[in-house]
């Protein structure tokens, strides 16, 4: 393991990364609560436009996250092109999936607009919480253990 100049061992996750997993977690653990209470008030036509949202805004959040990665590492330029890019994209593939099943008996437009909308901002604004925007932890903040918060205070 090659140490670099600034005395990191160069593993650490790219932040762009590190938190569209965190964003995918969070997801996750939200997700049974919205596919129930959207069961529980449109049936399982509403279970169904549910998890086809849950589905859209885990993906969207993680294909972002890869678009950014990918062009950072090559220019500049290249990120900005392929963040708009990439949005234009992301936009295109919500269009290409709703528009087949649009018309479909089975289809329920609330649940699946709630989701899709509430979703992308409620996690958005949980993982505010959570990131640090400063250049030492680009990232997510670093969990401060309890025991040396409790030794700080003291």
């Amino acid at each position: 393991m090659a140490i670099e100049q600034d005395g990191s061992d160069g593993n650490h996750q790219a932040p762009e990364r590190e938190v569209a997993a965190d964003i995918f977690r969070r997801g996750l653990i939200i997700s049974p609560f919205l596919l129930v209470l959207a069961s529980v008030i449109w049936g399982l036509s509403g279970l169904a436009c549910g998890s086809i949202a849950l589905g859209i805004v885990l993906a969207n959040f993680i294909a972002g996250a890869w678009i950014i990665d990918w062009a950072v590492k090559i220019s500049p330029q290249l990120l900005m092109s392929a963040v708009l890019g990439g949005f234009v994209l992301r936009m295109g593939v919500i269009t290409g999936t709703i528009l087949p099943i649009r018309n479909q008996a089975w289809f329920e437009i609330m649940p699946f607009a709630l989701i899709l909308i509430f979703l992308h901002l409620g996690l958005l604004i949980w993982e505010t919480r959570y990131v640090s925007a400063t250049l030492k932890y680009p990232g997510l903040k670093p969990r401060v253990k309890r025991q040396n918060r409790k030794k700080s205070l003291d």
